[in-house]
């Protein structure tokens, strides 16, 4: 028996995966393409044809809490992420199984209103939930695992950056971690002032959207199908930008240089980071669960894109050059390898 006790906060999340695989110590299959390392697992169906699979969970009091997140808006935002998982390996979603975990305070009802924000999310984005599994547990739990399928040769993987590649964000970043910052205050302010408390969310609407209904990529990879568009690297932001940069330099074996004057940032989220007089940067780069997808190509491939679909934010550099970011004034300073990390201590 061993009698070391090592607590998972003191090697955090990464290692701890990295630990895991070393104990799995898992033969090599030739019918497996990816592993642990990516966003999603693929291995090969029949054909060229390879399915891509992927699980993740949602904890009460880790990763939402139910005082401000709806039952429906639970159940959409689950089903998003790990759908956002498939499409980062520009593969389809196809199908799902749901496992739920129930504490004594969830009623018929809640779980009802839960799946039909499942149901909605399922319509969205063309995907069959076909199973799961249903327990008693001390908080509410939700794992998902989504089955994608794509051509062997379609698959894109953190890998496939090269020096030289323009780097990519869809959509806009940083909003979601607005959205959360406006409710955890929200929240705050409600148990300050009670049943005198009058929320004023519109002017948030759109933040707060951003934060409890993620909307997954699709239409965005169906985009690139459509026109022959296939990334060299491709990875989904639910940790920011800072950290998914890294995760693709690590794979690739690059550096990466950002330039913070053009990263996509929405006007309401500047009005956020201006209330708590706070670097609207520091959102966009580390606040996380925009569920953007962050990819690399080489600069001659951009005019085959639909320009209003993505922004270039940097480009990709040799490993001896590092990760970093040019700040508007001009200074490049290195970007931490930083974003949400499970199993820290909170302060």
């Amino acid at each position: 028996m061993n009698d070391t006790y090592t607590p998972i906060n003191e090697v955090g999340e990464f290692a701890l995966i990295d630990r895991m695989k070393a104990v799995l110590d898992a033969p090599e299959d030739a019918d497996v393409l990816a592993g642990i390392d990516d966003d999603a697992a693929v291995y090969r169906i029949d054909g060229d044809r390879v399915h891509v699979v992927t699980t993740d969970a949602l904890i009460e009091a880790v990763h939402f809490d139910r005082v401000f997140m709806p039952m429906e808006y639970l159940g959409f935002k689950a089903l998003s992420v790990n759908v956002s998982d498939v499409l980062a390996m520009n593969a389809l979603p196809r199908f799902a199984t749901i496992a739920l975990g129930l504490p004594d305070n969830v009623s018929v009802e809640m779980v009802e209103a839960l799946y039909r924000g499942l149901k909605h999310a399922a319509s969205a984005y063309d995907v069959t939930i076909v199973g799961g599994d249903t327990t008693a547990a001390r908080f509410l739990t939700l794992a998902v695992t989504v089955i994608g399928e794509a051509g062997e040769q379609n698959v894109v993987y953190r890998s496939g950056a090269q020096p030289g590649d323009v780097l990519c964000v869809t959509g806009d970043v940083g909003a979601a971690y607005a959205g959360l910052k406006v409710m955890l205050d929200q929240r705050r302010a409600m148990q300050d002032e009670g049943t005198a408390y009058q929320p004023n969310l519109e002017p948030f609407h759109y933040v707060i959207q951003r934060q409890l209904a993620p909307l997954a990529r699709l239409p965005i990879v169906q985009d690139w199908a459509a026109r022959a568009v296939r990334p060299h690297a491709l990875i989904d932001i639910s940790d920011g930008i800072a950290s998914e940069v890294h995760h693709l330099c690590t794979q690739s074996g690059c550096g990466a240089l950002i330039h913070a004057a053009t990263l996509p940032i929405a006007p309401e989220t500047h009005s956020v980071a201006d209330l708590f007089a706070e670097d609207v940067d520091t959102y966009a780069l580390f606040g996380g669960e925009d569920y953007e997808l962050l990819f690399t190509l080489p600069d001659d491939d951009l005019e085959k894109l639909d320009p209003e679909s993505f922004t270039a934010i940097g480009l990709m550099t040799e490993a001896s050059e590092g990760v970093s970011v040019q700040m508007p004034e001009g200074d490049i300073i290195p970007l931490p390898f930083t974003g949400y990390q499970h199993f820290e201590e909170e302060e």
